[in-house]
């Protein structure tokens, strides 16, 4: 049985769930059935990880980043045409809106078979200048011509695709983001210990929020949040996890609302599995989203979700079963979902133990591999 080769395209290598997902499938695909390729710019955290991980094959291209770039933008494509040439590419799956564009433009070009694409949000959103917002629709309009698959991380992207006349019905195929389960809900962990590693009492009380520091995950909420919290709850505690551009921002607001004590911004971590089993509840204030994978890890980890009601996010979080949604920018509101699950710990488990039963199998990796494979080997034996 002939084995097919594919290409995972994505712009960098961030902790986030579409690099998360792009890694585990180039490194996990059936290797009866396939060989598979890495293609991504230069500068993430996790390219060190990838570069010296014997199961992943990477190429690194520096000029692949996400500003508009004509020049950078015009080499990474002929870069991007070589690789999927000389390594005889059967299949080009992309991740990412930059990478999606000129991967799939370049795969185009060089001729591959089978063309897939996975939406793990947009990148047009209604917080954009109009102008920049139907620049990108058109984009994806005349890209998706050149696609065989548009896959999307939840059933609303694909009335957004629809409404904006991306692609056509027939092309979307929804598979869910995913997590290891196991990894999140198996762990040991000495609460105290892990606790005093971020200087925070055993019998305070945890609220989170993992994310990247960019407007789409509008982090200064997160700040307004905490400042509402501890004028009612004082000992509580933030953990804010990640790190971006909008870093400088979020400090400034903590300063101002003299939170020094009480917000911990605990950069980019890979021990997320052991920060879950020590908070009490998730938060997540995005514009807008796909459907982010941090909402499986904390239902794999029996943990409330208290998150913005956009796109995605109803697909995963059941308003009043396994969290509450509130709209975005409210922060009364979300201040009293939170308040409310730190005063009544069984309402909070009770939710926990919610999520747990929910997780699985539709936001497991295995699943979602199994689901990815599926549409390959489709596609590949149909072409």
């Amino acid at each position: 049985m002939r084995k097919y080769k594919v290409a995972a395209i994505i712009t960098k290598l961030e902790l986030g769930g579409a690099q998360e997902i792009a890694i585990y499938t180039t490194e996990n695909l059936n290797r009866n059935r396939y060989n598979s390729i890495l293609i991504s710019g230069c500068g993430g955290i996790l390219d060190g990880e990838v570069k010296s991980n014997p199961r992943i094959k990477s190429f690194f291209i520096p000029q692949l980043i996400r500003m508009l770039n004509p020049v950078k933008d015009a080499i990474t494509l002929m870069k991007i045409w070589r690789l999927l040439k000389s390594e005889k590419i059967d299949l080009v799956h992309t991740h990412s809106s930059k990478a999606g564009i000129l991967g799939r433009w370049a795969a185009h070009f060089a001729g591959v078979p089978q063309v897939f694409h996975t939406y793990h949000g947009f990148g047009f959103n209604e917080y954009q200048k109009w102008w920049i917002r139907k620049a990108f629709i058109w984009v994806e309009r005349v890209t998706a011509w050149i696609t065989d698959k548009l896959i999307v991380v939840s059933s609303e992207n694909v009335k957004k695709g629809l409404a904006n006349r991306i692609g056509k019905k027939r092309q979307y195929e929804v598979i869910h983001c995913a997590t290891n389960i196991k990894a999140f809900s198996e762990i040991k962990v000495d609460f105290d210990q892990k606790k005093r590693e971020f200087g925070i009492n055993s019998g305070s009380p945890v609220v989170a929020m993992i994310a990247c520091f960019k407007p789409q995950k509008a982090p200064q909420d997160f700040i307004f949040l905490a400042h509402r919290v501890c004028q009612v709850l004082p000992s509580t505690r933030f953990l804010l996890v990640g790190d971006g551009e909008l870093r400088p921002e979020v400090e400034e607001l903590i300063r101002r609302f003299k939170l020094k004590e009480k917000v911990i911004l605990t950069g980019w971590r890979r021990d997320v599995p052991e920060i879950m089993q020590i908070i009490d509840v998730l938060v997540l204030t995005s514009l807008w989203e796909g459907l982010p994978i941090v909402f499986a890890e904390a239902m794999a980890s029996g943990k409330p979700v208290v998150a913005t009601a956009v796109d995605g996010a109803k697909e995963a979080i059941i308003e009043g079963v396994n969290g509450f949604l509130v709209e975005p920018h409210n922060i009364e509101k979300f201040a009293e979902r939170v308040i409310k699950l730190l005063r009544d710990r069984n309402l909070a488990q009770r939710m926990g133990r919610e999520g747990k039963k929910m997780v699985y199998p539709t936001f497991d990796l295995t699943h979602m591999l199994n689901r990815i494979e599926a549409l390959y080997e489709k596609s590949l034996v149909d072409f």
